[in-house]
């Protein structure tokens, strides 16, 4: 279906496709650009088509004994097109089930041990993390996160967004996601 539109809009008499530069851009894959428009509008859209990987567009389930399992129907993480996404992390022990502690600062650094795991099952470690998502039971404890987050993301760091959230599963104080790159 994909490989259709591409050949409609290949096409197309609307469109041009060049491979030189159009506007102050120089294209390097197979450019689109609509005719009688400005230099100040958008010049391109770059098209990449790749129908050689045999991998795209499949997903891979990752699941590790070294971390705690999933509590629902989801997944650790799941590899797909060239991306690790871990879905959000406690700060439980493996052998229990239960929290490290009620500390935020230990629940931090528990849920970082066992996203290392999950991300070392994926083939991957810290230095992979691309984007991370913070939940905070209270955003108060943004700055003490920050210290244990640190000695696991040294520049350059991920980018990051932090929230304060009603609930967390199991009253915990802090889960972390992330997205990882092959």
């Amino acid at each position: 279906m994909t490989l259709s539109l591409v050949k409609s809009m290949i096409n197309s008499p609307k469109l041009r496709l060049s491979t030189a530069p159009l506007g102050f851009s120089r294209c390097n894959r197979w450019c689109v650009s609509l005719p009688n428009m400005s230099s100040k509008s958008i010049p391109f859209a770059s098209l990449t088509i790749s129908a050689s990987s045999e991998n795209a567009g499949k997903k891979e389930v990752v699941a590790t004994e070294k971390a705690p399992a999933a509590l629902g129907p989801y997944s650790q993480a799941i590899k797909a097109n060239n991306l690790v996404f871990l879905s959000g992390v406690l700060g439980l022990i493996l052998e229990t089930g239960k929290f490290v502690s009620d500390s935020v600062e230990d629940q931090t650094e528990q849920v970082l041990k066992n996203m290392g795991e999950i991300l070392k099952a994926s083939g991957v470690d810290y230095s992979s993390v691309v984007k991370t998502t913070i939940m905070l039971a209270d955003l108060g404890d943004f700055k003490k996160v920050n210290d244990i987050y640190a000695k696991y993301f040294p520049a350059p760091s991920p980018a990051r967004s932090t929230y304060q959230v009603a609930a967390l599963p199991l009253n915990a104080k802090i889960e972390i996601e992330c997205i990882a790159t092959l």
